[in-house]
């Protein structure tokens, strides 16, 4: 199953604090899913959250081959594995070509880090 693509982002947690504390309703209805600010605002301190999910969205566009939205490609979590999830368009683009993406995330105190790759999978395993 070869690889075809690999993004990162890495974005600094004080800069998305800023942003979200001068216009949270703002940017955070710009950029995130229902699903993702409330996993988001769940948390004590939302930003480094909000900054991994920022990151998993520009990772992936540097991997998908044309402009998508910010609410096109959001992040869910499957137990303690962060997955992304896409609007139809892009899902049905990948199930075509028989694409995956796989995710990981990390934060620290300043930054947040989102590697996507996409692979191909054999036809036997599309779903």
């Amino acid at each position: 199953m070869p690889i075809l693509a690999v993004g990162t982002d890495l974005v600094s947690i004080p800069r998305i604090r800023g942003v979200y504390t001068r216009h949270p309703v703002r940017f955070l209805e710009r950029h995130f899913t229902a699903v993702e600010r409330a996993y988001c605002l769940s948390k004590p301190d939302p930003a480094p959250s909000l900054a991994a999910r920022f990151a998993a969205k520009e990772a992936f566009q540097k991997c998908w081959p044309e402009p998508h939205g910010w609410r096109e490609v959001w992040v869910e979590m499957e137990g303690r594995r962060p997955v992304l999830r896409f609007a139809p368009r892009i899902q049905a683009r990948m199930r075509e070509a028989g694409w995956v993406a796989h995710l990981s995330l990390a934060h620290e105190r300043e930054h947040a880090l989102a590697v996507v790759v996409i692979e191909q999978v054999d036809a036997r395993e599309k779903t």
